[in-house]
């Protein structure tokens, strides 16, 4: 089973002195005839679920953008996520891009190859004061 990821923001540069908290939950995709596709809370994961980390973010103060960082569980295969400032990492958060940009020796990476996915928040939207990104994955 995949526990409730755990993530990191830090202030987006020098300049950033942002207060962040934040706080994730792990759903599986459950699809049904009636609804087609639903999320429920992740109690019970088995090979080849497909599940949604929503990870909240509330400023407690300060100003700036920042970034948050979430590390994926080795169990987990990384798909998508839902904002397109998202970056990963397929080395344990020592280098960031683009997946389809990144290598593993000499070979393109692979969803199966993300470690870590993080998020750079701008200032514009850290002023609003909370938010939340999700990213998609599937249980290996």
């Amino acid at each position: 089973m995949l526990a409730s990821a755990t993530a990191l923001a830090l202030p987006a540069g020098a300049q950033g002195t942002a207060s962040v908290a934040t706080d994730s939950a792990v759903y599986v995709e459950r699809i049904t005839r009636e609804t087609n596709r639903r999320l429920e809370p992740a109690r019970r994961l088995v090979r080849g679920d497909r599940v949604v980390t929503v990870v909240r973010w509330y400023r407690m103060g300060g100003d700036g953008g920042f970034v948050i960082t979430n590390p994926l569980p080795a169990s987990l295969a990384y798909q998508e996520s839902t904002n397109e400032r998202q970056e990963v990492s397929v080395d344990g958060g020592r280098t960031w891009g683009n997946l389809a940009n990144l290598r593993v020796g000499s070979r393109a990476a692979t969803p199966e190859d993300v470690t870590h996915v993080r998020w750079r928040i701008p200032a514009s939207s850290a002023a609003r004061g909370q938010g939340e990104i999700a990213y998609a994955g599937i249980v290996k």
